[in-house]
């Protein structure tokens, strides 16, 4: 749990998080997704904790809020602005839980929420986040000093 020494990570920390994950997300899926807004917030409305049948504000980490592009149409009247909400405090416990990396949580709602945006199976989903580590891993033997 590194990089926020003796305060929780704030909103601003999340969404900063939330960018840098978007570009660590394979391209093939991101390229799609420019123009889906990242927002964040501490909990879910009361009215999309209803609407998800949610038990406690902390069962929901993100959510993917518009029309999927299986339904969108280019005869559609108003185009509809689609948002991808991550919430800090959710977040943040499986965070402390798990001992993961706090970029790799935000990382993994995102490729969960675009896919949904995309109509993904679980299974699609999960072959991203595999390339994401990949490429994550690979980044990071890239950035090691040399002999």
């Amino acid at each position: 749990m590194s990089g926020f020494p003796g305060t929780a990570p704030s909103l601003a920390d999340i969404e900063g998080l939330g960018r840098m994950g978007f570009q660590a997300i394979p391209w093939e899926l991101r390229q799609h997704a420019r123009d889906v807004v990242i927002r964040v917030e501490d909990f879910p409305d009361e009215e999309t904790e209803e609407e998800m049948e949610l038990e406690s504000p902390f069962d929901l980490l993100g959510l993917y809020r518009g029309v999927s592009m299986l339904h969108k149409s280019v005869a559609d009247p108003v185009p509809h602005m689609d948002m991808i909400f991550l919430y800090r405090r959710p977040i943040l416990d499986l965070w402390c839980e798990s001992g993961d990396e706090l970029l790799h949580i935000v990382r993994h709602v995102l490729i969960h929420e675009i896919g949904h945006h995309f109509g993904l199976s679980d299974d699609d989903m999960e072959r991203l986040e595999e390339e994401a580590d990949t490429a994550e891993a690979t980044a990071a033997v890239a950035d090691l000093p040399r002999a």
